[in-house]
């Protein structure tokens, strides 16, 4: 039965007195007992049926009735009364003493009021010290059940006994289990002062959530002020119940929740170029609702120190972004003999910027960044990240985008930068900027009657680029009129006018007409250099065009084929053929800026562009083509029986396998070219076999024609002597994955669901999967007892020499293997390896070896080969109150 009402003594009294004359008036034939206390059976069947039609209810003057007859007027509360509402139950029985004033609850008693929620096997109230003492009951074995329990300002207290007074909110409890947030405290002895503050005498302070807990913190002396902070004395860390042989002076602990600022605590490293090291030190402070910064100091015993922001932003339905701005001073050391200085010193910065706008902010339009840029020696200083340290390429890109009139118009602004750290490169494009209209079918009728004319499907588009770009070198002493100097600009307009036409059949043809031209900025002039005997260049600058047309139409359809069998495994193989053929002319529109040049002293000549300055829109080849090119792609499956059906259905009989998810060929041939008429042949072959297991994919290029010695192509083609051709460049790559079955059932999707912030944007989903690759010992799965995966790739190709003496062969080949098992269900090891196949040595190795120890974790992480080698230990819990809490080792060797 649960009860509400507000505790009142003097009318507590007087109504009592009422109800005990009403029901003797309405019921004359009982009477009560003569007892100091009345007894009331929460039973409903004990209720006279005479009550089930009344009322109870207040008036005007807060008195109390029992009749749905208005009341008599008994005064007003009493001004010792507690100014709130009570509600209250319990299983077995409550029993209300009136001339002693306490109230008795027995068997799950529950009191809730709005300052705490108190439950337990036997509550009692004192009306007159304003004290509630709440117990468990103990068996003959001498074990409690019912123990009290107290909600109170999101904490949770678990205890023997207590008491408690409700003004003064001060009370004593005993044998206490108390949890709030992350944070688990059993102490002896608890003292509440006040609704907030509590003193607690021989507490053991935890983050894990077992009984005992694997580790804790035992402090003789605690204060903790709930939602604020824990502050300890002297304590002593306890590992499985043994005390270790430490003192901690003290302790402060943050409870506080949600955002809030405070320090962040240092680690301790040790590297062999930087020294001793603090890193990690700094301070997070909230700006507002919308803007916080955290910034870390890190700091070498040789005199080196870096510096890190990182504000950050986020507003729900606008934008979310982050900035970190790093500056680093090294000061490392000089580990051989013959060098003139002890330290080498580098001043280096990177900036990284991250934002992101909720499309639903301003439709139509959309803003986001992503830079990352720096000096060229800061990923290589990063001794203890070896994924950050060879990485030898930066890239950043800002766009801003806009539509109109639903996509038929759209505009498009870039800023891109790209850095090459082996040969201090670094280009800038500032402006990029596009706009393009969606297909318009100018012949078209604005309500369309009947079946539309062929003319009507004329659609004509407009697609413009305007580009400009820096490059420069950052090793170079480069001025404001230097970098200027080496600006250029371009512009790129495309006109495509296309026809669809009916099919014919199982044919379809496209016709298309497409107008083209480039705007450029500069031109490089080549000219041989009979002083020098090389080829030498100047650079021309002024506004320059090129242009080109282009007019074909092309046909393409799909051709289907099935071979059914009776008996086997295989019951059928599919074969799908999609050839394409078109028609195609280009004339000569370029022939103006391409000019005969001599390139070494044989006196070999070779036709070259002027509009090929490096990083311009360039020009057209001068090349007519008008002639044919086709081109063939082909898919094969085929269905096998499923051993793993049993239910008799069709439809799950078989099942499908993918052989070959494409092989294509294409080619074409100039008929109205004079020599070298046939196109180099392209092959392409994609597949994944074995349920997508093992990944393929290849593509190579054949010419048919020979070269001269210096690697040109001459009209003589290689079928007259049996040959199909010469490779020029060729690829092959191939990955796959294995792991064993997952330990438990759940699927992917129920770990999805079960991830704590399932809404976090792409652009932090990112961040986390980087930090997860470049810590992967902290964010193994223990589910899965082992997963390999491995990637392989060779590449080849031909490339001219810069003196246009012919051409040389490029060789790459490596292959790439990470994965992880588990020793133990605790227990896990992994690493990844990079291995360069053509020079027969290792790139890069990592290994790791962690453990799960339920509310800690250890991770041992060791970089054996590479440019630095390095290891490190961390063991840590892995609550977020106590992470920083960490024993760290860490060392890196160059």
């Amino acid at each position: 039965m649960v009860n509400r009402c507000k505790v009142r003594t003097k009318y507590l009294l007087w109504a009592c007195i009422g109800f005990l004359f009403l029901f003797a008036f309405l019921s004359p034939a009982k009477s009560f007992p003569h007892s100091p206390y009345y007894f009331i059976n929460n039973n409903a069947d004990s209720i006279p049926a005479s009550w089930a039609s009344k009322l109870i209810y207040k008036n005007a003057s807060n008195a109390l009735t029992l009749s749905n007859k208005p009341p008599l007027d008994l005064s007003i509360y009493s001004k010792d009364s507690l100014a709130f509402i009570v509600d209250y139950k319990a299983k077995d029985s409550t029993v209300l003493m009136v001339p002693q004033n306490q109230f008795y609850l027995h068997n799950e008693a529950e009191i809730k009021n709005p300052d705490a929620d108190i439950s337990a096997n036997t509550i009692e109230f004192n009306k007159n010290t304003n004290i509630v003492k709440f117990y468990g009951n103990k068996d003959t074995s001498n074990a409690i059940s019912g123990r009290p329990t107290i909600l109170q300002n999101g904490s949770k207290s678990i205890l023997d006994s207590g008491y408690y007074n409700i003004k003064s909110q001060k009370g004593i409890l005993k044998n206490t289990y108390y949890n709030e947030g992350e944070i688990y405290v059993q102490a002896a002895i608890a003292k509440k002062i006040d609704s907030n503050s509590i003193f607690v005498k021989d507490a053991r302070f935890t983050t894990c959530n077992l009984d005992p807990p694997h580790f804790d913190l035992h402090a003789f002396k605690m204060k903790m002020i709930s939602g604020k902070l824990a502050v300890s004395g002297p304590a002593i860390p306890e590992f499985e119940g043994v005390p270790m042989p430490i003192v901690i002076p003290f302790g402060i602990y943050p409870l506080t929740r949600g955002r809030h600022s405070g320090l962040l605590p240092a680690v301790f490293q040790q590297d062999n170029i930087k020294g001793l090291g603090l890193t990690g030190l700094g301070y997070y402070k909230v700006i507002n609702d919308y803007w916080d910064v955290t910034t870390r100091v890190d700091l070498y015993s040789y005199g080196g120190y870096t510096i890190n922001v990182n504000p950050d932003y986020y507003k729900r339905y606008a934008y979310r972004g982050n900035l970190n701005v790093s500056y680093q001073f090294t000061k490392t050391l000089n580990s051989y003999g013959n060098v003139a200085q002890e330290y080498t010193k580098n001043k280096t910065i990177h900036i990284g910027w991250s934002h992101s706008m909720d499309s639903k902010a301003h439709p139509g339009e959309s803003f986001s960044a992503s830079v990352n840029a720096g000096s060229t020696l800061y990923n290589s200083l990063q001794t203890l990240n070896p994924y950050q340290s060879f990485n030898n390429q930066l890239n950043s890109s800002i766009t801003f985008s806009k539509n109109w009139d639903n996509g038929k118009y759209n505009l498009s602004m870039q800023a891109n930068h790209s850095q090459n750290s082996v040969n201090h490169s670094i280009n800038i494009q500032f402006p990029t900027i596009n706009f393009s209209t969606a297909t318009i079918n100018p012949f078209q009728k604005k309500e369309l009657v009947g079946k539309p004319k062929w003319y009507e499907n004329i659609g004509i588009s407009y697609n413009g680029t305007f580009q400009n770009q820096l490059s420069f070198y950052d090793t170079a002493k480069n001025s404001i009129k230097s970098l200027l100097d080496t600006m250029q600009w371009g512009a790129q307009h495309q006109i495509p006018i296309t026809l669809t036409l009916p099919a014919v059949g199982p044919l379809l043809f496209s016709p298309s007409v497409s107008y083209s031209e480039n705007w450029i900025s500069r031109k490089l002039i080549s000219h041989w250099d009979s002083t020098l005997a090389k080829v030498d260049t100047t650079i021309e600058k002024g506004f320059f065009t090129a242009r080109q047309m282009s007019f074909g139409i092309a046909m393409n359809t799909r051709i289907f084929g099935t071979m059914n069998f009776k008996h086997g495994n295989i019951r059928a193989i599919h074969h799908e053929i999609r050839p394409t053929i078109s028609l195609n002319y280009t004339p000569n529109m370029a022939s103006s800026y391409f000019k005969t040049l001599q390139v070494d002293t044989t006196g070999r000549k070779q036709r070259v562009s002027e509009y090929s300055y490096p990083g311009s829109v360039g020009g057209f080849s001068e090349t007519t083509f008008g002639g044919i090119n086709f081109g063939i792609d082909n898919i094969l499956q085929m269905k096998v029986l499923n051993k793993k059906d049993t239910t008799g259905d069709p439809d799950k009989e078989t099942k499908k396998v993918s052989l070959i998810d494409g092989l294509s060929i294409n080619s074409g041939y100039n008929l109205v070219a004079d020599s070298l008429n046939w196109s180099p042949v392209s092959f392409s072959l994609r597949s994944s076999l074995f349920n997508n297991k093992l990944n393929f994919n290849a593509n190579m290029t054949l010419d048919q024609y020979e070269t001269d010695a210096y690697g040109t192509r001459i009209n003589k083609l290689l079928w007259s002597q049996g040959k199909l051709g010469r490779i020029t460049n060729g690829t092959i790559s191939m990955s796959t994955s294995f792991s064993s079955k997952k330990t438990d059932q759940k699927t992917d999707q129920q770990r999805v669901a079960s991830d704590p912030d399932p809404n976090m944007p792409p652009d932090q989903q990112l961040q986390q999967l980087n930090y997860v690759r470049d810590h992967a010992s902290d964010f193994v799965d223990f589910n899965i007892p082992w997963n390999i995966q491995a990637s392989y790739a060779m590449g080849f190709s031909k490339v001219i020499n810069p003196d246009y003496s012919g051409f040389h062969n490029v060789y790459n080949s490596s292959l790439n293997l990470n994965g992880d098992f588990s020793l133990s269900p605790k227990w896990k090891a992994g690493g990844s390896i990079y291995f360069d196949v053509i020079h027969h040595q290792v790139g890069m190795m990592t290994l790791f070896l962690t453990r799960d120890m339920h509310c800690w974790q250890m991770a041992i992480n060791v970089s054996p080969i590479g440019r630095f080698k390095s290891f490190s230990i961390v063991l840590n819990p892995k609550s977020g109150i106590l992470r920083d809490l960490r024993i760290n080792r860490s060392r890196s060797f160059y």
